[in-house]
């Protein structure tokens, strides 16, 4: 078996983990946002991150352009979130982390049973866009047009979200309160409409995430059941509440899961909570620690 691999075959599977790192990236940045700013474990996020691909696959049912349906669908699964915070989340605050742990894990359930009822329990297959079939060549090798289009997009939100956190004045004010809501309160800042936006932009990344995986893997009512505990992992790896954390972590995470499928295909996600082990072995608050959003 080892006979048969080459440089070029494992640069196309560090490609691939790669693709898979960026979808890893996105879900857990979201959740890195809400914990770093709102000190709530987002147990529904593998909800939100269904909801997007099942509200995309719905857009282009009615005929509505996947250009058009990438910002949409954010946009939908943020007024979701927006909701959420407003009013099922708001009224737990200050009554310690369980609370709001314990009804984000029950809305993960509901959200899927209510996906059930409307879509039914089967899964859908998700054509990826006519524009973006087939492979190019990266020079080792011929690699999905798709894959390379999700690694690029992943690239345009982290990027968007550095200029929105680092070069406005709300993105300052959303940095402090992630370090101390106090002092932000004491400035005059209305820290409950701060922390209801913080919702809705990492629900809303993670129902873009949705979105761009479905191509990838199809929709299913449990699709983000399956990978929630995959961004857990990413998100404790990187160091709850570290962006920077996040977004190593993820591409990290996917490599060996993509490398480990190469060589030891049975013990792909092992591989994923072994690296979480050693990390922790090592480093127990992860790469970066709790640092704020920015680390």
């Amino acid at each position: 078996m080892f006979a048969a691999l080459t440089p070029d075959l494992i640069a196309l599977q560090l490609f691939t983990g790669l693709a898979l790192g960026a979808v890893y990236v996105l879900l857990s940045i979201g959740l890195s946002l809400i914990f770093g700013m709102l000190t709530v474990v987002n147990f529904a996020h593998g909800a939100f991150y269904m909801l997007g691909a099942y509200i995309g696959l719905y857009a282009l049912s009615l005929g509505v352009n996947f250009w058009v349906a990438l910002a949409v669908v954010p946009l939908a699964v943020a007024a979701v979130g927006l909701a959420v915070e407003r009013v099922l989340i708001r009224p737990l605050y200050g009554r310690g982390i369980d609370y709001p742990l314990l009804l984000t894990f029950g809305l993960g359930y509901v959200m899927i049973e209510v996906v059930r009822i409307i879509f039914g329990r089967t899964g859908y297959p998700f054509d990826t866009p006519e524009i973006l079939q087939g492979a190019v060549d990266i020079w080792v090798g011929y690699f999905p047009l798709y894959r390379l289009f999700v690694i690029a997009a992943t690239a345009v939100v982290l990027l968007g979200l550095y200029l929105f956190l680092e070069k406005t004045s709300f993105g300052l004010i959303i940095r402090a309160g992630a370090r101390d809501p106090q002092i932000v309160r004491i400035l005059g800042v209305d820290v409950s409409k701060v922390w209801l936006i913080v919702f809705g932009i990492g629900t809303g990344i993670a129902g873009l995430a949705g979105l761009l995986a479905a191509p990838l893997q199809g929709v299913a009512p449990e699709m983000g059941s399956t990978i929630l505990a995959e961004a857990f992992v990413v998100t404790v790896v990187g160091g709850m509440g570290s962006l920077l954390g996040a977004v190593l972590a993820g591409l990290m995470v996917g490599v060996v899961v993509s490398m480990t499928s190469l060589f030891m295909p049975e013990m792909a996600k092992v591989s994923i909570f072994a690296l979480m082990a050693v990390v922790l072995l090592v480093r127990p608050q992860g790469f970066f620690g709790r640092a704020g959003l920015m680390s």
